[in-house]
């Protein structure tokens, strides 16, 4: 399966998703004008990829967002519904939360992303900058 590589924008985020490497990437800010029509093509980009990958493959998810609207909000439920999905059928799947140390927004939304799908191995990343 061909990777997928969305350039930042100043209202949308890097996408860097390697399935070859089953290593996906999201950084950047996300508060796009159309967030379905941005996530869309991402989103199923994402469950043809899951729904060729057989475990015991590993998938990483590095997610590296400063800021994202409630219109990328749930698109990103959407995003990692997919993956939590994947993990229960015994897929391993590491989510990096990144984020500034400083920005309890983030940090909050990283925690309710781990109460709500507890398939993933989440691991928060707080850093300096």
């Amino acid at each position: 399966m061909e990777n997928l590589f969305i350039p930042a924008t100043p209202s949308s985020p890097e996408v860097d998703f390697r399935f070859d490497e089953h290593l996906l990437s999201l950084k950047g800010e996300s508060y796009p004008e159309n967030a379905a029509a941005f996530y869309g093509h991402v989103i199923s980009a994402l469950r043809q990829y899951l729904h060729q990958t057989e475990p015991p493959a590993t998938i990483t998810l590095n997610v590296a967002l400063v800021y994202f609207n409630s219109s990328s909000t749930k698109m990103l439920f959407a995003l990692f519904g997919a993956l939590d999905e994947k993990a229960k059928t015994g897929t391993n799947i590491i989510l990096n939360w990144h984020h500034d140390v400083e920005d309890d927004t983030i940090f909050e939304f990283g925690q309710e992303l781990r109460d709500d799908f507890s398939n993933l191995q989440f691991h928060d990343q707080a850093h300096q900058h």
